[in-house]
């Protein structure tokens, strides 16, 4: 059961290297995965003859099944003796059956050899001029994600080989790439027929001529401003602002200096959630990653932590605490997510010394903090059983507070009415409220109402002081009226 495979090289006959013309020339059964090669019809006028998989590609609609069929015929084919495969370019470069044939020797069910051939990067690199230690990527046009693109780098993509192929490919790198950024299409690098055409990113499926031996090149960015969408962009822009030559206000900030501003991002962030704005949100988000990407600057620029120990706290703790997704473990719905989740913490934050509500407190919210203290208590059964007992209590602490009110102190009034709101944030917390939330939602609603009322007092000529509550009352109620139209 043993697999000879074999490079045909990048290009035409004049490239076929000697030893694998031998191989070919001396086999007695030639499987190729496709004709499609120019190596191929000079071949076949000495007088070889090849079996193809090209009816396989026509039986499905993608390439995984494709592969695995082939794979399974050759291996199958092995039972009856010695068989040479022959592969477009290297067997070792953007060949997935390769790949699944070393997969199969793994497992014992074949043995392979490898011999020869010619990859195309050799010949593309010659075409373009361009020197790999730069960088350089080598992407799959049927499979990659713009995730995978570099953009520093020289990328080069392979299998772009019609115009539908050439769509796809387009329309990733335009998620990345501006439409005009200029790609240089390569066809038979390294023949005679050898061709680069360079034309903009949106004309890609528009006005060249594609076949198997097609190759996209991306040339590396050299200005940021033409990578903006790039993770890597933003990162060097915030060491520039925070370094030597960088910008006086972002050089002296500090952890504690920038709390206030993270908290005012989050909330502007929340105000267009509820406003539905998604372009205010694009914008709120990257305010609230520019706070992050300050932070872990900081951080690198002290010695303490860089971006990259957050990304890997982060990352590890999604992994370790969703095993149902990353793992073995089944749940039935997210309730039980969540329980698994708080069981996952304990287990890591090992023996319980510290009080729980130990890390719940939050300085910039009351209302959060409050939040927070009720729902760790709960999570060990500290809690009224459901939303009827905590509103009772409220009612019981409003009671309180109004008695206070007719005969206590202004320490006394303080306290029942701090009482008051934390049975109200506990209310919200058997609703899945969030008060933090809420509170936002309330403030904002009541400016936008407050500054109609001020351009009506403004319209009128007059001041505040020229109308009675029960005036400023119907304009209040107007702001109302028109936000329900």
């Amino acid at each position: 059961m043993q697999i000879t495979i074999v490079g045909l090289g990048s290009s035409d006959y004049e490239q076929l290297p000697m030893g694998v013309y031998k191989k070919l020339k001396e086999a007695k059964k030639v499987f190729v995965r496709t004709m499609d090669h120019p190596v191929l019809a000079e071949l076949q006028k000495e007088g070889l003859r090849f079996e193809s998989f090209d009816e396989v590609y026509e039986k499905h609609d993608a390439f995984q099944p494709v592969y695995e069929e082939i794979v399974e015929h050759l291996v199958e084919a092995a039972k009856d003796g010695q068989v040479v495969y022959a592969v477009p370019g290297h067997p070792l470069v953007a060949e997935q059956t390769v790949q699944m044939l070393i997969e199969a020797e793994k497992q014992g069910k074949v043995q392979i050899s490898i011999e020869g051939g010619q990859s195309f990067l050799d010949a593309i690199f010659t075409a373009l001029k361009i020197d790999p230690i730069e960088g350089f990527q080598l992407l799959d046009g049927t499979s990659f994600s713009i995730h995978d693109v570099n953009m520093r780098c020289h990328v080069l993509i392979a299998q772009v080989y019609d115009q539908f192929s050439a769509s796809e490919v387009k329309l990733k790198l335009m998620e990345k790439y501006r439409d005009d950024y200029p790609v240089t299409v390569i066809t038979g690098a390294g023949s005679s027929n050898e061709q680069l055409q360079t034309v903009p990113l949106y004309e890609l499926d528009q006005t060249v001529e594609l076949n198997n031996l097609t190759t996209v090149y991306v040339p590396p960015v050299k200005s940021d401003l033409d990578a903006l969408k790039d993770w890597t962009t933003f990162r060097r822009i915030i060491a520039t602002l925070r370094g030597p030559n960088g910008c006086p206000w972002d050089r002296k900030q500090t952890h504690e200096s920038l709390k206030k501003y993270l908290i005012e991002e989050v909330h502007e962030f929340l105000a267009a959630v509820d406003e539905k704005d998604d372009f205010g949100m694009v914008e709120e988000l990257g305010d609230i990653l520019l706070q992050v990407f300050l932070h872990a600057q900081i951080g690198e620029d002290e010695g303490y932590f860089n971006l990259e120990e957050v990304l890997e706290s982060i990352s590890g703790k999604m992994i370790r605490r969703h095993p149902h997704v990353f793992g073995d473990i089944s749940v039935k719905d997210a309730d039980e997510v969540v329980l698994n989740w708080e069981e996952i913490k304990k287990k890591e934050k090992g023996k319980q010394e510290e009080s729980l509500l130990k890390g719940e407190y939050r300085p910039g919210s009351s209302l959060q903090t409050s939040y927070n203290y009720q729902k760790k208590a709960a999570s060990v059964g500290f809690d009224w059983p459901d939303a009827a007992g905590a509103i009772k209590k409220f009612e019981e602490e409003w009671q309180e507070f109004r008695n206070e009110l007719e005969k206590g102190t202004n320490d006394t009034i303080l306290d029942e009415f701090g009482d008051v709101l934390f049975t109200l944030v506990n209310i919200a917390r058997f609703y899945k409220i969030s008060p933090e939330e809420a509170m936002i939602h309330a403030n904002e609603k009541f400016a936008k109402r407050f500054r109609f009322v001020e351009e009506q007092v403004r319209k009128s000529g007059k001041s505040f002081e020229d109308f009675t509550l029960e005036q400023l009352d119907e304009f209040w109620n107007e702001a109302k009226q028109l936000e329900k139209e």
